[in-house]
């Protein structure tokens, strides 16, 4: 009898198995999905924005998904400008009065440097 429950089991799991052989899906032979049309947009975004970080990155990725055009680029915070005109190899140069007064006309946007 337990060669009867054998052979059972044996059939059961051969029949199991074939029939999960031939209801598998062909992941080999079929080709990855197309991309719609969002998906490829993020896709051309993601490759625009390197170099992106933060809150910069996030409008950037907003405007280009909603298919707007590129946002002018933010103002400089003080800090930065600050930093851009120290950086300025005038400023290295300039002592007193003519430093305070580049500066000024730097932090303020300003292109010509003053007089001294």
């Amino acid at each position: 009898m337990s060669s009867r429950l054998s052979l059972m089991v044996a059939s059961v799991a051969l029949a199991f198995a074939a029939s999960t052989a031939f209801a598998a899906p062909q992941a080999s032979t079929s080709s990855p999905p197309a991309k719609n049309s969002q998906q490829q947009r993020m896709t051309d975004c993601n490759k625009q924005a390197t170099g992106k970080t933060g809150d910069d990155r996030k409008a950037f990725m907003s405007s280009c998904l909603k298919g707007e055009a590129p946002a002018a680029p933010a103002k400089q915070t003080q800090q930065q400008k600050m930093t851009a005109c120290n950086a300025d190899p005038q400023a290295k140069t300039l002592k007193g009065d003519a430093r305070k007064a580049f500066m000024s006309n730097c932090l303020k946007g300003d292109a010509a440097p003053a007089a001294h």
